[in-house]
């Protein structure tokens, strides 16, 4: 059910033109359709209308649509006010409370429009290139793409590029030799005029806005000079008196017979500094005197392609799908050859969601496992035809079928089963169709571990993740490769597991999307950011400790100067100023109260609680659950705030005193806030006010929750509870 199934669209129509400054009402079907909307531009434009408030799904899906309506109806396309009455109203309440909390989401939405003022955007000129950050096959795919136009920075962590894929023995479904069909690509990029890759590096800090991004890389040393490395590696590596056995490696190593670039690499961790490579190396390239140095590039759009992280195994005699594709690889460490402990096994089971699908480790599918074991067990046998091959599985998700009925036919034993533990080279399993228990014993365990989430610049770039750890896109189908950033885009599985397809499409898209920008003399950035009031401010300088972006100094006149280009919106320097000397044009405080005083004036909740939600968590949180049809109380009225750390205490005081009963304060989890460290701010202010509070202390909470985590509504409940029992007591 929609809006209309469940809220009585035409009682709200007629409740809307009832409220104070309302000079029309009407109820639209699909508002956001073609017809939708020329019948709200007729509307407009004959009622000679100066600002809109439109009651429908979530703003962070089609307020840019209706932003647009506006501006093509000469009005400018910030008059706008959006009431969520979809994800946070019709899709998770019913009936009269539905009904009712409509009402107020509208009353609202209006109080917050006769409080918006015209805002103009700013033109920004625009840095032609783009920095990729990642150099798998989504991240080279990306740049030469790129590279037909623009400048490309490629920034890979590895000391080759290539990615996962490099390491793959082939890839399905055509079995084709997976470093066959990557190499050439590997090459081109490497040796495009256009692209500069910078591998052994890492991208350290991320500051400025779409078109205009400054970018801090450190490059980390090899201890060998790439111009007089020749890749030959067995002068070194063979006197080298260290082993890595985790990674079948020593200490000076070649990452891939095929690494580009073609240089060895000195693992600081583990070498000892014998010196024996120095006096081996026919090229006198080993040195030790390298540094860390630091790059700084401008670039206009940078795209994520920060692959996945790989799950290790615990023991001898137990790999993961991804060891045993090194092992299978004409370029592995065994060249190709199925060795392990000195032995070809003749025993091997493949265990399926080893980690994953699972409540208590990782809940989700990783989507290629079951294939990609399927690919790996016909490939074993059509080497080794006499191995006796045994696969564990909740549930075979291969959509190539024929793959799975030719590994079938070959033998291999497929057995729908939960592992319950692994004890050496032992399974522990039940059979989910006889119900047996048993167990057996292998030579050979291959763990399918999950694709992890490799999210680790998500504080670096502000740049949201789901709760798997994977970077999550501004919405998984209209906007797949964007983010809460603009001029950030994904690529790849930074975004969720994905195959070697599925990565270059991704990438293509990425591509386009970065190119839009950086093919444009300017961008128009939004113009949302703080001013001073000079005649209230007194220089104390708090406002530029608060501030995580630099935007803020204390000029000769000793006040505070906001550089608009620089601000990031977020609002932390406003509630931090003591002096009230700070504002934001686009969320105002007068907005603010207004809609606090609006849900005052009508009490259509027992107890009434009034969240303040930041955008780009703990909203996308509570429209997730409806989109899950999580329910929660219907008696939370949310109120989008830029981030947690806009919330003044002064505003949780006023909406007590007005007699709402309760307030939240949801942000992102602590640590992953898109502002830097604004969501401890709020934290620290909400510890103090309900210090101040006493007894009346639970009347106020704060919740820390990342867009995909729906647990928000259960917050909801248990916040309800709470109050609710307070006011019983109190009657």
């Amino acid at each position: 059910m929609n809006i209309a199934g469940v809220l009585d669209v035409e009682a709200l129509e007629e409740y809307a033109k009832n409220l104070p400054d309302v000079a029309y009402a009407k109820s639209i079907k699909y508002a956001c359709s073609d017809s939708g909307l020329k019948e709200m531009a007729d509307a407009i434009k004959e009622h000679d209308l100066d600002r809109v408030v439109i009651a429908c799904c979530s703003p962070k899906l089609h307020e840019h649509t209706f932003r647009n309506l506006l501006k093509e109806c000469g009005l400018n396309p910030f008059m706008l006010a959006i009431a969520n009455v979809r994800e946070q109203c019709s899709w998770v309440h019913s009936g009269v409370e539905a009904n009712l909390k409509a009402r107020d989401l509208i009353r609202m939405a209006v109080a917050r429009a006769k409080n918006l003022k015209p805002l103009e955007t700013v033109r920004i000129p625009v840095k032609k290139p783009v920095l990729v950050i990642g150099g798998g096959v989504a991240g080279i795919t990306a740049s030469l793409i790129l590279a037909n136009f623009t400048k490309v920075y490629l920034v890979e962590k590895s000391p080759t590029i290539g990615g996962h894929m490099a390491l793959l023995n082939e890839v399905f479904p055509t079995n084709d030799c997976s470093i066959c069909i990557l190499a050439p690509k590997m090459s081109e990029v490497w040796k495009n005029p256009n692209v500069e890759v910078i591998t052994n590096a890492e991208v350290k800090e991320v500051r400025g806005f779409v078109g205009n991004f400054r970018v801090k890389i450190v490059k980390h040393p090899r201890f060998v000079d790439e111009e007089k490395c020749k890749g030959c590696i067995e002068f070194c590596s063979d006197v080298c008196p260290i082993y890595v056995s985790k990674e079948m490696r020593k200490a000076i190593f070649l990452p891939i017979p095929q690494a580009i670039p073609l240089c060895a690499l000195i693992d600081a961790e583990h070498c000892i500094g014998c010196m024996l490579c120095v006096e081996a190396c026919p090229e006198n390239a080993i040195d030790f005197e390298q540094r860390e140095e630091e790059i700084e590039v401008e670039v206009g759009a940078i795209i994520v392609a920060t692959g996945f992280k790989v799950s290790s195994s615990g023991s001898e005699g137990v790999i993961t799908l991804m060891q045993l594709e090194r092992l299978l690889s004409a370029s592995g460490p065994t060249k190709g050859r199925l060795v392990v402990n000195g032995k070809t096994p003749k025993r091997i089971a493949f265990v399926l969601c080893a980690g994953s699908r699972d409540r208590n480790e990782k809940p989700y599918c990783s989507r290629v496992c079951c294939l990609a074991t399927l690919k790996n067990a016909l490939t074993i046998k059509r080497r080794y035809p006499n191995a006796e091959i045994w696969i564990f599985y909740i549930d075979m998700r291969a959509y190539y079928e024929e793959l799975y009925e030719r590994v079938q036919s070959m033998g291999v034993k497929f057995v729908r089963a939960k592992v319950a533990k692994i004890e050496g080279n032992r399974i522990f399993f039940e059979n989910t169709l006889s119900g047996e228990v048993r167990s057996e014993e292998f030579d050979l365990i291959v763990l399918a571990t999950p694709m992890e989430g490799n999210s680790e610049l998500s504080e670096v770039l502000g740049i949201a993740t789901d709760e798997n750890g994977f970077f999550m896109p501004a919405h998984p189908k209209l906007r797949p490769v964007e983010t809460n950033v603009r001029g950030i885009f994904l690529a790849g599985t930074a975004s969720g597991p994905m195959d070697v397809k599925e990565s270059v499409e991704s990438a293509g898209l990425a591509s386009s999307k970065a190119l839009e920008i950086v093919l444009s003399d300017y961008v128009e950035s939004e113009p949302f950011y703080s001013f001073i009031n000079e005649e209230k401010c007194i220089g104390c300088g708090i406002c530029v400790e608060s501030c995580d972006f630099k935007a803020i100094r204390i000029n000769e006149r000793k006040k505070a100067e906001i550089n608009p280009s620089a601000c990031a919106g977020c609002g932390v320097c406003v509630a931090s100023c003591p002096k009230n000397a700070i504002d934001m044009n686009y969320f105002s405080e007068s907005a603010v109260i207004a809609e606090i005083d609006a849900l005052a004036e009508e009490k259509n909740s027992d107890p009434l609680i009034l969240m303040f939600a930041c955008k780009y968590c703990a909203y996308s949180a509570l429209d997730l659950a409806g989109v899950m049809k999580v329910k929660y109380p219907a008696n939370v009225r949310t109120v989008m705030v830029p981030c947690s750390g806009r919330v003044r205490p002064e505003w949780i005081v006023h909406a007590l005193k007005r007699g709402i009963d309760g307030v939240i304060v949801a942000g992102c989890r602590l640590g992953e806030c898109h502002f830097g460290k604004g969501n401890f701010r709020a934290r620290n202010r909400v510890e103090a006010l309900r210090e101040l509070l006493g007894d009346e202390a639970f009347r106020v909470k704060a919740v820390w929750r990342s867009a995909g985590e729906v647990e928000i509504a259960k917050d909801i409940e248990e916040f309800v509870e709470e109050v609710r029992r307070w006011k019983e007591a109190l009657r």
